[in-house]
């Protein structure tokens, strides 16, 4: 696995979680946990665990519940938001960690915002990538996009017992590829909207990528397609049929977090543009804001050395003095 570290498993209340560890961290240096989004695995961090440990931090990337190495618990409501947040503080109690600095990308970032809110006190700092931080909207987030964006939006199409998993496993290699391709231009994007948010129908009816379109080489792609293999996509897909009872949850609390907070999005990220950053101004007073020129939504590939320079000089100002 080009060096990743190998797994140790955690037991974080009950559910056994795989962590992957490098690094002793500089004295007073809170860890690093790295949370990975969909369809993805703790290896979506191999280009910054190396850059980060050797920047003097202790950096713990994860295989969230349902993921990769980890358990994958068939409840679908150990899945919400509540349980997710609550395996973080579990971990950090396993690991004998006080605080930590979060980092997530994609539904990592949709996680890593509510563990600050949920868990203020074991949250040093945040990293959020590609996904900004909103306060909850005024009903149930399925119905907003069902009206904006079709019932074809996958979001609506996952909410279907056992039917994107279905799809996705009879062909694994092909969705992985289907999925970590380079971003279109900005000028394409009104011609894709909304049909490009169907990715069930998409996949069926797509043909096999070019290889020259991917965002990582052949052997990491072969990573994801022999971790999912084994898994399969249940897990993961159970992050999105709460996306309604995770508004539940979260619509009374306060969408403020105090953390110093860091965010970086990709200009040529469709699903997740960066002007749907703007409002976290009003939401997070310490917070640093970055758009990669040019970079879509698979930012730990498309552009490690600029994220890592970011991450690690924010780290860095932030986080970097010796504390007593």
């Amino acid at each position: 696995m080009n060096d990743f570290p190998e797994p140790k498993f955690v037991d974080a209340g009950g559910v056994r979680l795989a962590v992957y560890e490098r690094g002793a961290g500089a004295p007073g240096r809170p860890p690093l946990v790295l949370v990975h989004g969909w369809p993805e695995i703790a290896y979506s961090w191999k280009n910054q665990i190396g850059p980060l440990s050797n920047a003097g931090w202790r950096v713990i990337a994860v295989d969230l519940k349902g993921f990769g190495a980890s358990d994958a618990p068939a409840d679908g409501a150990l899945y919400d938001v509540r349980h997710m947040t609550d395996d973080f503080a579990a971990l950090l109690d396993a690991l004998a960690i006080e605080k930590a600095i979060f980092c997530g990308h994609d539904w990592g970032g949709a996680l890593v915002w509510p563990m600050a809110q949920l868990h203020p006190a074991r949250v040093a700092g945040l990293i959020g990538l590609s996904t900004p931080h909103r306060p909850p909207p005024p009903a149930p987030p399925l119905a907003i996009i069902e009206k904006r964006f079709t019932a074809n939006h996958y979001f609506i199409r996952f909410q279907e017992e056992g039917a994107p998993e279905q799809l996705f496993e009879n062909d694994v290699e092909r969705f992985f590829a289907f999925m970590f391709r380079k971003p279109a231009p900005r000028e394409k994007w009104p011609s894709l909207v909304p049909a490009v948010y169907d990715l069930m129908a998409r996949f069926q009816r797509g043909r096999a990528p070019d290889p020259r379109d991917l965002v990582l080489s052949s052997e990491d792609l072969q990573v994801y397609v022999g971790a999912y293999r084994k898994s399969g996509f249940r897990g993961g897909i159970n992050l999105y049929r709460n996306v309604d009872r995770n508004w539940e949850i979260m619509k009374t609390v306060d969408p403020v977090i105090e953390a110093p907070t860091l965010w970086i999005g990709g200009e040529l990220d469709l699903f997740l543009p960066p002007e749907g950053a703007e409002p976290m101004d009003k939401l997070i007073p310490d917070l640093e804001k970055h758009v990669l020129s040019g970079c879509g939504h698979w930012l730990t590939w498309e552009r490690p050395a600029e994220l890592n320079a970011i991450m690690v000089d924010w780290l860095d100002r932030r986080f970097g003095a010796k504390r007593d």
